[in-house]
């Protein structure tokens, strides 16, 4: 069994929705440092997804340091790492720029924007998995 809650949609690349899926249940305290995850082979047929489908989104984690590889163990939660507030930023920098250039493009003014954000973050806050 999978240790995190997805459920897989069209339009977006089923890696991506995975990798996404452990990112959320980390932020939320479903999946905690030192949690493991299931193998490649057993999260692709348990998502009945592609083994590189699967690879390919335990990679990412990987680059992106959410995962580790534990030898003996398999893949895990990585331990958080402290960042500044400049790291934050430089993180978050393109993923605020997408989000305000897709936000433009669909013809919201800035406070359509800010109140969209304002309730996500409150949806967020109240989540439960």
């Amino acid at each position: 069994m999978i240790p995190f809650h997805i459920e897989l949609k069209a339009g977006t690349p089923i890696y991506e929705q995975v990798v996404y899926a452990v990112k959320k249940a980390v932020a939320f305290g479903q999946l905690i440092p030192g949690d493991r995850l299931p193998s490649v082979r057993n999260l692709s047929q348990e998502l009945n997804i592609n083994p590189n489908t699967a690879q390919k989104a335990m990679t990412r984690l990987l680059q992106e340091k959410i995962i580790e590889v534990r030898p003996g163990i398999g893949c895990t939660v990585a331990a958080a790492f402290p960042a500044t507030a400049e790291q934050r930023e430089v993180i978050l920098e393109k993923k605020i720029e997408q989000l305000v250039v897709e936000a433009k493009r669909l013809g919201l003014s800035e406070r359509e924007l800010t109140k969209a954000l304002q309730k996500h973050w409150m949806d967020m806050k109240n989540y439960q998995a």
